[in-house]
């Protein structure tokens, strides 16, 4: 796929899920049933975070992604793997409570599982942001001087 084919299927599904979420959010106005309206608005919260995750690739598609700075860095890994730790934990509780049979009925199953799901992707997709993005994409500064001095004719010394 071109790089313009990817620029107009991220438009045009930025513009799908913005229509979900206008349907989500219409569709619950006046709806007491506080399963079926938080249901509905939680698809609405996924619509919102697929567009924000298209809009990443549509900006990184259209233009240059500066580096992370090596401190930010950092503290975005230390974060990053703070929310795995609480990611990992929280898949383990969901599990054992499916597995523990303590769903009432198939309503509550269904729910739980759907949360469990989710952990088990988001774990997924921290940890490859972690792996493939903050050390890819982090500048340190030995990246700056070896980029500089590797194709410099005269490496720094005198020469002609």
């Amino acid at each position: 796929m071109s790089k313009e084919e990817r620029i107009e299927f991220y438009s045009n599904q930025i513009k799908v899920e913005e229509k979900i979420i206008a349907t989500a959010q219409k569709a619950v106005k006046g709806v007491l049933n506080p399963l079926v309206r938080e249901m509905i608005l939680a698809v609405a919260i996924d619509s919102q975070k697929h567009e924000t995750m298209l809009q990443a690739l549509l900006k990184r598609i259209k233009g240059p992604t500066p580096a992370i700075d090596e401190e930010v860095s950092a503290e975005i890994a230390e974060a990053i793997q703070e929310h795995m730790e609480l990611e990992a934990q929280a898949v383990k509780q969901y599990r054992n409570y499916l597995d523990s049979k303590c769903c009432v009925d198939a309503k509550e199953k269904i729910v739980i599982k759907a949360i469990y799901e989710d952990e088990l992707r988001h774990h997924e997709l921290l940890r490859w942001l972690y792996k493939t993005v903050v050390q890819k994409e982090t500048l340190i500064e030995e990246d700056i001087w070896d980029h500089m001095w590797s194709d410099a004719f005269t490496h720094g010394t005198p020469g002609g």
